[in-house]
């Protein structure tokens, strides 16, 4: 009778496995921008039609959610609410991705958002949860994008011109030492500063096109 017992405890071990799903607790969103809501379980058991995907919504300060997306086999966002059309799936369930996206979120969707998955015989009760934070995009963010630019513009073109500006200047003392001891340049050496010249003259050219570039983005942040 005892190993009887401790065979269908067993057995029924096999059959009710658990599932580990995992989702960021915290997620930051701006207005407008398209956000992506991540969840990822690991089942025993191999996916099949069975496999059910479900996330609900709740808003601050409420009791009250409202299913948004269920997935078995298709996928079905809600078409009512709240989020009425603007819910898409963004995972794989042979990948173990059960991930959704939000289009044009707003100051309204901040809340907390659950994931839950059921992949039979596999079970898990232990659904975990997301908070959602949108807000506006400040303009302390956009001036970090446009000094991000002004670093990646003007970096690199400083460092060629120091670059140059050294190059020149060591050839203006070796010029001047020549002239001194009365050297004649070849035909070569002519051939060779006329590219320089051309090299001198583009370069300049390439460093104007950069700075009217970052004018014409600051012209576009300011509007």
């Amino acid at each position: 009778m005892h190993c009887a017992c401790l065979g269908l405890l067993s057995l029924g071990a096999r059959i009710v496995l658990s599932l580990e799903i995992s989702a960021d607790a915290h997620v930051r969103g701006y207005v407008g921008e398209k956000i992506k809501l991540k969840c990822t379980f690991k089942s025993s058991s191999d996916v099949t039609d069975k496999l059910t995907i479900d996330w609900t919504y709740r808003p601050p300060s409420s009791s009250r959610t409202e299913s948004i997306f269920h997935y078995q086999s298709f996928q079905y966002p809600t078409t009512a609410g709240t989020f009425r059309d603007r819910i898409s799936w963004a995972g794989n369930v042979y990948k173990g991705d059960a991930s959704i996206s939000i289009s044009n979120p707003t100051l309204k969707d901040n809340g907390t958002f659950s994931c839950a998955v059921k992949n039979p015989p596999d079970v898990y009760h232990n659904i975990p949860l997301t908070e959602l934070t949108v807000t506006e995009r400040g303009f302390g963010t956009m001036l970090s994008s446009v000094a991000l630019l002004s670093i990646l513009v003007f970096v690199p073109s400083a460092v060629v011109v120091i670059l140059l500006l050294v190059r020149m200047g060591r050839k203006a003392t070796g010029v001047q030492k020549r002239s001194r001891s009365g050297y004649k340049k070849s035909s070569i050496e002519v051939s060779d500063d006329t590219d320089q010249e051309d090299s001198n003259d583009c370069m300049t050219r390439l460093c104007v096109r950069c700075a009217e570039c970052l004018d014409s983005d600051y012209e576009e942040e300011a509007y």
